[in-house]
């Protein structure tokens, strides 16, 4: 069952989003509710930030802005299917915009549709985060081209923007982990975990469950059960809502009982 297609407590809704005529206060009341709710997200706040936006989102839903962080939220909160929802129509108005693309190609990503994921990236595919959401893509969802993805973290470590964000660096180094697992090199698999370990502590919470779900995927791959079980449960309690807990509870209930 894959669990992160359903909407998780306080979800926001996005069905029959509907269209109102802004006051004077709405129009300052709208970005600086927005700015509250990216500050509370940036945070790892995502009750808070799922608070503010929804009565935005119920009121505005037509309004790119609004659309814009209640995607980012949702995705972030475990809801990637609706959160592709929302960011497909953000593209539509901004199709170069790198959050709503990134946004766009990951939510895709977990929902193993790896054919949207690849049209979505060719919106911006020399972004490195685009590359990044595409190899992981590539590598773990369903219909998936693992030479692909191999290829494509090939050319990322040659971008001069991969080294400015730990967790670039970090996720690169996971899904690396996944192509030698693949490859059956378990002593390659357990280095570059270390490596993507190295960072962590830098890593907010949501972040760090990420790493552990692509680690758990790595530790599977590799035949690594136990090791796997027990990253995917790390993950899973390094930040409950995320969408890295929701992906690594996927993955776990997929492996069966102990």
């Amino acid at each position: 069952m894959n669990t992160v297609d359903k909407q998780p407590p306080g979800a926001i809704s996005v069905d029959n989003l509907p269209v109102t005529r802004a006051s004077i206060a709405d129009i300052w009341r709208v970005p600086v509710t927005v700015w509250r709710a990216r500050k509370a997200l940036d945070a790892d706040d995502l009750g808070t930030a799922r608070t503010l936006v929804a009565p935005l989102l119920g009121r505005f839903g037509s309004v790119t802005l609004v659309r814009k962080i209640a995607a980012e939220i949702l995705y972030a909160s475990g809801d990637p299917l609706s959160a592709a929802s929302l960011f497909e129509q953000v593209a539509k108005r901004l199709p170069r915009d790198r959050a709503a693309v990134v946004g766009l190609v990951a939510s895709y990503a977990a929902l193993n549709r790896a054919g949207d994921a690849r049209r979505s990236a060719a919106l911006l595919p020399a972004n490195v985060d685009v590359g990044l959401a595409l190899a992981w893509s590539e590598l773990v969802a369903l219909g998936g081209d693992p030479s692909r993805g191999s290829a494509l973290l090939a050319e990322i470590a040659n971008d001069p923007d991969l080294e400015r964000s730990t967790e670039r660096v970090a996720m690169r180094h996971a899904l690396d982990a996944i192509v030698s697992a693949r490859a059956g090199d378990r002593d390659a698999v357990r280095a570059k975990l270390r490596t993507a370990e190295d960072g962590a502590p830098k890593l907010r919470a949501g972040d760090r469950a990420f790493l552990g779900y692509l680690g758990g995927i790595a530790l599977r791959e590799a035949a690594l059960v136990d090791d796997a079980r027990a990253t995917f449960a790390l993950a899973m309690e390094a930040s409950p809502e995320s969408i890295g807990a929701a992906l690594a509870r996927r993955e776990r209930a997929n492996m069966g009982p102990l």
